[in-house]
C-alpha cells in the first residue's frame, strides 16, 4: 500500500497554535489538522479499511475519521508538510506484516549451566533432610 495515493483524500484546517511565534502565534492560523475519511475512501479495499480502523482505533473519531495535527513549525506550510508525513507513516505502520518468530534451541552451554544449577539446588535441598545415625 502506497500511503501517497491517498493525498487527494486528505481534508487539512488550520488553526491557532501555541509554541514559537512570539506574537505571531496569537495572528497566524498556523497549526495543520489532518482529517482522513477511513469509511469513505475510494481508493482502500474493504479489508485495508477494516485493517486501518481496527490498529488506528485511538486516532480515529466514532465516524471512521483519521485526525493528526502538528503545531511546532511557524508555517502553515511546514506544519502541513510534518503532519502530512506523520499520516504516511502511520498509514504504512499499520500495513506493516509481522516478522514471523523463529524458534530456538538452547545453547549447548546454557543445557550444562542449567543441570549444574540442578545439580546444586539438589545438593541444598539434601543438606535439609534428617540425618539417620
Amino acid at each position: 500500500m502506497d500511503p501517497t495515493q491517498l493525498y487527494s483524500e486528505l481534508q487539512f484546517q488550520f488553526a491557532r497554535s501555541g509554541g514559537k511565534g512570539g506574537q505571531n502565534v496569537n495572528k497566524v492560523a498556523t497549526k495543520a489538522e489532518l482529517y482522513f475519511d477511513i469509511p469513505n475512501s475510494a481508493v482502500l479495499t474493504a479489508d485495508e479499511k477494516a485493517v486501518l480502523l481496527e490498529k488506528l482505533a485511538n486516532k480515529v473519531t466514532s465516524e471512521g475519521v483519521l485526525v493528526l495535527y502538528h503545531q511546532t513549525e511557524r508555517t502553515q506550510l511546514g506544519n502541513r508538510d510534518k503532519v502530512t508525513e506523520k499520516f504516511y507513516q502511520l498509514i504504512r505502520k499499520a500495513f506493516e506484516k509481522p516478522k514471523p518468530r523463529k524458534a530456538t534451541k538452547p545453547t549447548k552451554a546454557s543445557r550444562e549451566e542449567k543441570k549444574q544449577e540442578k545439580q546444586r539446588r539438589g545438593e541444598v535441598k539434601a543438606g535439609r533432610r534428617k540425618v539417620d545415625y
